[in-house]
């Protein structure tokens, strides 16, 4: 397939790419530098589900708490062994190529916030073949409301989305509310290693279960919708974050990504993190010291 040919313009330097080699640029597994890439896939899987046993045995957890009609819309809220009336709450959407991944294996995070008083909540949305991408973004939207709605009180809603849940995560920020009766108190975004613009996804095998159309791409592209939306909330701070040993096309779309966000008057960061890959920059969010853990943590409790 020639994808210079069927690509957009002739600027996205991806277009001048070989089949090959935009299959290697979007393949994160292929960058790891301290693992062979199926070794990486399966450390990244159990150390998720290792980090969801402890999360879910030690800590005060509402599981499998349906936030729509589906079988799949379920999500997991892990609260601050003394929780008070009020908290912050960070919601973390899995990564996976829309295709893998689940919320049961997503816990990474859970006991350093909790420990600092923020509640949890990791959201299972349906994954392809069976969802597809406007469905997933749907049912991102509705969990997004659902927490809001359960805690009306929360003191700041903070999305989180890692790899393909960060265009998830993005597509919030252009969500309309009013449809579901209530406007989520969404005070932070944390858009980790992330793809903004889907249509170089359509030239990879990663497309075979999704079976996204051009314009399929193009109507999920928060790259391309940003330009067209004003921020709701000026205070609401979006950091754009992507890992040393990304490859460089998951690094020049969070650079793009954050370029259009500033453009567009958000208020908005970006964070190249040091000595961490696509999968890396995760599982280390099991260590409250880690470097990401601390700017998330700063982020909520406003020290930034």
């Amino acid at each position: 397939m020639d994808v210079v040919r069927l690509g957009r313009g002739p600027e996205a330097p991806w277009k001048s790419m070989s089949a090959e080699e935009l299959e290697n640029q979007y393949s994160p597994s292929r960058w790891v530098i301290r693992l062979g890439a199926e070794e990486a896939l399966r450390t990244y899987s159990q150390i998720g589900i290792e980090a969801t046993r402890r999360a879910r045995a030690t800590g005060r957890s509402l599981l499998h708490v349906p936030y729509g009609d589906a079988k799949g819309e379920t999500l997991d809220i892990y609260l601050p062994h003394e929780a008070p009336e009020a908290f912050p709450v960070f919601v973390f959407v899995h990564g996976g190529y829309w295709q893998c991944g689940s919320k049961d294996e997503s816990a990474f995070m859970v006991e350093p916030l909790i420990a600092q008083g923020v509640a949890v909540v990791t959201v299972a949305y349906d994954i392809a073949p069976r969802g597809n991408l406007d469905q997933m973004v749907d049912q991102v939207t509705r969990s997004t409301a659902f927490v809001q709605k359960r805690y009306p009180s929360n003191e700041g809603i903070y999305l989180c989305g890692h790899s393909a849940g960060a265009q998830l995560a993005a597509m919030m920020l252009l969500a309309d509310w009013t449809k579901l009766g209530v406007t989520p108190n969404l005070k932070g975004f944390f858009l980790v290693s992330g793809v903004y613009d889907l249509e170089p996804i359509l030239y990879t095998s990663q497309n075979a279960p999704l079976h996204l159309t051009l314009e399929d791409a193009q109507r999920n592209s928060p790259q391309l919708l940003m330009a067209l939306t004003q921020p709701a909330d000026p205070t609401c701070h979006v950091l754009v974050i992507v890992g040393q040993h990304d490859s460089p096309e998951f690094q020049r779309q969070s650079r793009e990504f954050y370029q259009t966000l500033c453009r567009g008057g958000w208020k908005a960061s970006f964070e190249e993190l040091r000595n961490v890959d696509h999968f890396e920059i995760i599982e280390n969010l099991t260590q409250k010291d880690d470097v990401l853990t601390q700017i998330i943590l700063k982020t909520i409790f406003r020290e930034f």
